[in-house]
């Protein structure tokens, strides 16, 4: 049994994959040969992460605040602590707040042959400013 503390500094995210300040805490990267990773990701109002897939899904758990998922095609839609979203692997979306309001969320996915996203564009303020579903 391994007990990972709490004393690690959170990290602002890349913004090669996110816009806006986005703030990263590691809740667990499980060793081989199990593939679950989780992260605490908060989102400042407006910031969101760029398109991207997952290969074998993800699990989002809103904790705070309001915020927004989207699909490729689709309107956005909004999401509200204690909502949780499956979004099946390899579909494109994004997720952030609002333009106005934090959001907080859980980001559960598993690693494939190492890898846990692949990362595309950047979402666009069109696409971001899209009236919600």
């Amino acid at each position: 049994m391994d007990i990972f503390t709490s004393d690690k500094p959170s990290r602002l995210a890349s913004s090669d994959w996110f816009t806006g300040r986005v703030w990263q805490d590691a809740v667990i990267e499980a060793p081989e040969p199990a593939r679950v990773r989780a992260l605490r990701v908060t989102f400042e109002p407006g910031a969101r992460t760029a398109w991207h897939t997952h290969p074998l899904g993800q699990t989002l758990h809103v904790l705070s605040g309001v915020g927004l998922v989207g699909l490729r095609g689709a309107a956005p839609r909004v999401i509200r602590a204690g909502d949780t979203v499956w979004i099946p692997p390899g579909e494109e979306h994004w997720h952030g707040a609002t333009a106005d309001t934090m959001m907080c969320h859980l980001a559960i996915q598993e690693s494939l042959d190492g890898s846990v996203a692949e990362w595309l564009e950047h979402v666009s303020d069109k696409d971001f400013a899209r009236a919600p579903d």
